[in-house]
């Protein structure tokens, strides 16, 4: 896809979620697909490598929560892959503090490739799985938004994510379309976890059938010191 198509197509697309992006960040996130699909020959980033769909399926998907993150807000991506929706929060505000997870080096290693090309002044990178990064004196209850893109079902989503926002902040869990069944099963464990369901947002991707979910946490109290349980537990177990 020719540069100025792309501006375009992601520019009418970014409109229709409220947003309007700059030429520095169209020319950014041009940058960021030209890497990811030359870097997808190497490792296995997505399955998603159409320019129009990394647009609509990434770009924007990931987009969709700019409107819940605050100026100056520290935020903690876990299970970042390919960035997402990391790296396209960092471009849209540079005043966002962003620290990106993943358990991956290799997916790590194609990351840092992408702040030096792009600058990206406001990125973190850690390499670990998250049930350690929660545990993290570092890092745990030290973040106003935690956030997933697509990583697993809420339960264990909710372990990940809410032991490392601080009390007041917010866990933005990114869902597929189906996940009333999911919801109703979290509420017990997101109860545990010191959180609650604050709000829960249904919609379509612009110009596209495929549904989205948005469930918003709230941490209201601190996340007991059991959580989150050993790597690989809360996908085995979940909080029941």
């Amino acid at each position: 896809m020719e540069k100025e198509d792309f501006y375009k197509k992601l520019q009418e697309k970014a409109k229709k979620i409220n947003l309007n992006l700059s030429v520095e960040q169209l020319d950014k996130f041009y940058r960021y697909m030209l890497l990811m699909i030359e870097w997808n020959e190497k490792i296995n980033l997505t399955t998603i490598i159409e320019p129009e769909e990394i647009i609509l399926k990434h770009f924007i998907d990931s987009l969709t929560i700019v409107k819940y993150i605050k100026e100056g807000n520290k935020i903690i991506d876990i299970g970042t892959g390919a960035g997402f929706p990391g790296i396209p929060l960092s471009i849209i505000n540079r005043n966002f503090n962003l620290t990106l997870v993943d358990s991956l080096k290799k997916r790590l290693v194609f990351l840092e490739e992408v702040i030096k090309e792009l600058e990206l002044t406001n990125v973190k990178l850690i390499h670990s799985r998250a049930e350690e990064v929660g545990q993290s004196k570092e890092f745990r209850e030290k973040f106003d938004i935690s956030t997933s893109r697509a990583v697993a079902n809420l339960t264990t989503l909710s372990e990940y994510l809410l032991p490392l926002v601080k009390i007041g902040g917010k866990s933005i869990c990114m869902k597929a379309s189906n996940a009333e069944e999911e919801i109703k099963e979290a509420e017990k464990a997101i109860n545990i976890l010191g959180g609650r369901i604050e709000k829960i947002e249904k919609f379509d991707l612009p110009d596209s059938d495929i549904g989205r979910t948005i469930i918003m946490l709230e941490k209201q109290k601190n996340t007991p010191n059991k959580y989150p349980r050993k790597p690989g537990t809360p996908s085995k177990e979940p909080i029941k």
